[in-house]
């Protein structure tokens, strides 16, 4: 019953288009109806000089693309392209941390990735860094796995890219919502979530998951009496990045931020957590829209890389058990764990450079 039920709704929408055209022909009226929406490319104010936090490659070309996604946002990215590269390559994709900019970690990876043979794009999510979206520092579960998407229209569509070999990568809170986009778009063949945070998870239940309804309830009340103040104050309130100063109480994975966010090391003018941080306001979908529901139902390849030592650790764990469960196609699921890694080593590398290089690229020529 289920199924005839499901056939027969598809066969509704799929016909109600023809019946209206047809509809509107018999009774004469004009087709004027238009093809779609157009799409429209924002122009957008980016930096021409070299300000990322980490030396440029000698190895690779770079230049400044914009693309636009599902949502007419034109977003912001640097493109690495190897030197002397012919035909049609195989791209990735790279965005995060939640919070960080392209200039920071996610151009480390998509850099190092173009020197071992991708065209590599590292892009600033929708309504922050160089990209455009209004207001600014606003955050979505909807909106940022569509902006992978997007990346891969973009890419798909390079005349130096081959459409059949595109992938993503997720740094942070950004693994989560590239899992996100796997599960939603059959088009990533291959993708990597990298010291990975669950924004949803976090968000709904506090670290560790240490929140229960009345304390989620609480939250709520809290974001919601946010929003009648923004309104009324005509502005949105930030929430703060990572503070500029810590207790000794700090916990470690706090000081470890500063260590990258506050410093020389990892410190970028437009990132969000160096700076203001996201709107106070941001929980508030989050919370309500869990990410990674249909993770099991991946096909492509995935890989999970996380440290041990993270504080984050168990956000990996739980979903590499959540995505290979009853799963038929688990044994292209990969989970790696870096003996002795922070949450924050994964960044850039740490003292130890401790990002596996070798095993993401080699997923990567496996599976695209």
């Amino acid at each position: 019953m289920k199924k005839t039920m499901r056939i027969l709704t598809t066969a509704l929408l799929l016909t109600a288009g023809f019946a209206t055209s047809a509809f509107a022909e018999r009774v004469g009226i004009p087709n004027n109806t238009p093809v779609g929406s157009k799409i429209k490319v924002e122009k957008l104010k980016l930096e021409n000089v070299w300000d990322k936090t980490f030396k440029k490659s000698e190895k690779v070309d770079h230049k400044k693309v914009t693309f636009v996604n599902r949502y007419g946002i034109t977003l912001a990215a640097d493109m690495y392209i190897p030197k002397n590269a012919q035909g049609k390559l195989a791209a990735i994709a790279v965005s995060g941390p939640f919070g960080a900019v392209k200039e920071q970690c996610s151009g480390l990876y998509a850099q190092e990735m173009a020197e071992r043979g991708y065209l590599t794009i590292a892009f600033d999510p929708s309504f922050t860094g160089e990209s455009g979206g209004q207001p600014r520092y606003v955050q979505s579960p909807d909106i940022n796995t569509e902006d992978f998407s997007a990346a891969v229209d973009f890419l798909s569509t390079q005349d130096n890219v081959d459409a059949n070999k595109v992938g993503i990568i997720g740094i942070c809170g950004w693994g989560g919502l590239a899992v996100n986009a796997a599960a939603a778009d059959p088009r990533i063949k291959a993708t990597t979530a990298v010291t990975m945070y669950d924004m949803s998870r976090v968000n709904a239940n506090g670290y560790f998951d240490s929140m229960d309804a009345n304390a989620r309830y609480e939250a709520r009340k809290a974001v919601s009496a946010q929003r009648t103040a923004d309104y009324k104050n005509g502005y949105y309130k930030l929430q703060g990045g990572v503070p500029d100063r810590l207790g000794d109480d700090a916990p470690q994975f706090v000081k470890d931020y500063f260590d990258y966010y506050k410093t020389e090391r990892g410190y970028h003018k437009r990132s969000l957590n160096s700076n203001g941080g996201r709107t106070s306001t941001n929980p508030y979908s989050f919370m309500n829209m869990p990410l990674l529901s249909y993770s099991n139902e991946i096909q492509n390849a995935v890989m999970l890389v996380h440290g041990d030592k993270a504080h984050s650790f168990y956000f990996s764990k739980d979903a590499y058990a959540n995505m290979i469960k009853d799963n038929p196609y688990a044994a292209n699921k990969e989970f790696v764990i870096i003996p002795g890694a922070s949450h924050t080593d994964l960044y850039d590398g740490g003292e130890k450079k401790v990002i596996p290089f070798d095993k993401i690229q080699a997923f990567f020529d496996k599976n695209m």
